[in-house]
C-alpha cells in the first residue's frame, strides 16, 4: 500500500510539474508576439528611438546637449575629487554659454584658407598678422579643461601619497612595475609646486628649429612665467631661445640622447651643470609613463641627491595624461597621445592668463619655403606624420593655429622685434 501511495504521489507531482511549463510556453510566445507588434508600430511611427535621435544628433550637430551628456561621467567623477578641484571650479566664470557650442575651437580642420602656403611636398598655414587676446575665450578654455583636471594638482605626485616601496603600475604599461625607491621618495614635493600661482603672462617653448635666428629670447624672457621641454639647452641659443626658466621637462630619454647615459664623469659633470643653472626652476619628470627609463630615472634622483642643485622636483600624476588627452578627444582632436607641447599648454591654463607659444612648428620647411630644423639645437630628423610616432603634431599645431586665430593663446612662427609689452 505505501508503496501505491508513493506512485500517485509522483504521478500528481508531474502532472503539476508539465502543465507549469506549458503555461510558462505560452506566456513567452504571448510575450514575443507583443514585442513583435510593437516593433512594426513603432517602425512606422514618425517620432525617432532615443539611440536613433542620439546617432542624427552626433552626426549634426557635434555641439549639442548631446555633447554634454558625454561629459557628465567627468562631472560625475569631479564631485569626489579633492576640495581644491572643486573650490577651483566655484570660482570659474559662469556656466558654459551658446558661444562655446558654436566655438570653433572644438573640431579643428586643417587650414584650406588662402593664408596656407605651400613649401615644397607640403603646405604650411600662415598665421594672420593681427592678433588680440580673447580673455572671454581664455577663460572659457581654463574652465572646461578643469572638468578634466586641476593641473595644480595633477602637475606631481606628493610625498603624502606614496611611500618607499609602494609599486607604480607604469601609465602606458600597465603590465608593468617599478617600485618607489628612497632617493625617488626623498624628491616628492610635500606641496604642489604650482600652488597658488598666477601669472599674467607665460611663455611655452618648444625646440623647433623655427627658433633660429628668430632674435626671440629677450621677448620669452620678458614673461612672467617660461616653461621649457626636455632640457634644451640654452646657453648657446640665447638670443632666439632666451634665458629664463622657471618650469623645465626632463624625459627619461633626454639622459640618453643629451647626455649619452652619463656614461663617463665627464657627461655627469655636464648634466649636474646642466640642472644647476636652472636657479630654482620646477624640473618636471615623468617618470611613470613608460618602462624603459627606470634606469635613467634612477641616475638622475642619486644625482640630484648628491648634489647641490637648486631644483624643486615635480614628478606627475599617473592620471595626468589620460585626461589631459581625454579633453582633447572630447573636444574633437583626434590626438594619440599629447605631446609635451601640448600637456604644458592644457596645465599652463590654470595658472596663466595669458599664453605664448614659441617654437612649435612641425614642418620641414618655413612659410619662406626655408629648411627647418627638429630641433634647433642638434641634427635629430624626424618624420612629422610617421604612423610609428605615438604623436600627432601636425593635428596640434592646428588646433592651436584654431586657438591663436580666436585669440585664445598666441603662436609666434617669425622673428620678434622687441619684448612683449
Amino acid at each position: 500500500m505505501p508503496f501505491e501511495f508513493r506512485a500517485l504521489f509522483l504521478g500528481i507531482v508531474t502532472m503539476i510539474v508539465v502543465f507549469v511549463i506549458i503555461v510558462d510556453i505560452s506566456e513567452v510566445e504571448d510575450a514575443i508576439a507583443n514585442i513583435g507588434d510593437s516593433q512594426k508600430h513603432y517602425s512606422h511611427s514618425s517620432k525617432p528611438s532615443r539611440s536613433a535621435a542620439l546617432g542624427q544628433s552626433l552626426r549634426t550637430t557635434p555641439h549639442s546637449k548631446t555633447e554634454k551628456r558625454l561629459s557628465e561621467p567627468h562631472s560625475k567623477t569631479e564631485k569626489s575629487s579633492p576640495a581644491p578641484h572643486s573650490k577651483t571650479e566655484k570660482s570659474s566664470p559662469a556656466p558654459q554659454s551658446k558661444t562655446e557650442k558654436s566655438s570653433p575651437v572644438l573640431h579643428p580642420k586643417p587650414d584650406t584658407s588662402s593664408s596656407t602656403q605651400s613649401t615644397g611636398n607640403q603646405s604650411t598655414p600662415a598665421l594672420p598678422p593681427a592678433w588680440a587676446f580673447n580673455r572671454t575665450l581664455s577663460t572659457l578654455i581654463r574652465k572646461n579643461i578643469l572638468k578634466f583636471l586641476d593641473p595644480e594638482r595633477d602637475i606631481s605626485i606628493l610625498k603624502g601619497n606614496l611611500k618607499p616601496g609602494d609599486v607604480i603600475h607604469y601609465v602606458f604599461d600597465r603590465q608593468s612595475t617599478v617600485n618607489i625607491s628612497e632617493d625617488l621618495y626623498r624628491l616628492l614635493p610635500t606641496a604642489s609646486p604650482m600652488k597658488n600661482q598666477h601669472h599674467h603672462t607665460c611663455a611655452i617653448v618648444g625646440n623647433s628649429g623655427i627658433l633660429l635666428n628668430s632674435s626671440c629670447g629677450p621677448e620669452i624672457d620678458s614673461h612672467d612665467f617660461v616653461i621649457r621641454c626636455n632640457l634644451a639647452p640654452v646657453e648657446e641659443f640665447v638670443e632666439d631661445v632666451g634665458r629664463r626658466t622657471n618650469l623645465v621637462t626632463m624625459n627619461p630619454s633626454v639622459v640618453q640622447r643629451a647626455f649619452q647615459d652619463l656614461s663617463s664623469e665627464q657627461w655627469r659633470r655636464r648634466f649636474v651643470r646642466r640642472l644647476q643653472d636652472l636657479s630654482g626652476s620646477v624640473l618636471w619628470i615623468p617618470a611613470f609613463m613608460a618602462k624603459g627609463g627606470e634606469q635613467r630615472v634612477d641616475w638622475v634622483v642619486k644625482l640630484l641627491n648628491t648634489h647641490t642643485v637648486d631644483v624643486r622636483t615635480a614628478f606627475p600624476s599617473l592620471r595626468l595624461l589620460h585626461a589631459v588627452r581625454g579633453y582633447w578627444l572630447t573636444n574633437g582632436v583626434q590626438i594619440k597621445r599629447p605631446t609635451t607641447g601640448l600637456l604644458m599648454y592644457t596645465m599652463a591654463t590654470r595658472f596663466c592668463e595669458e599664453i605664448h607659444l614659441y617654437g612649435f612648428w612641425p614642418f620641414h620647411h618655413d612659410q619662406r619655403g626655408r629648411q627647418v630644423k627638429y630641433h634647433y639645437y642638434d641634427a635629430l630628423t624626424y618624420q612629422f606624420t610617421s604612423q610609428a610616432s605615438p604623436h600627432t603634431m601636425p593635428l596640434e599645431f592646428r588646433t592651436l593655429s584654431s586657438l591663436h586665430r580666436q585669440g585664445a593663446l598666441k603662436l609666434h612662427t617669425g622673428t620678434c622685434t622687441s619684448p612683449a609689452a
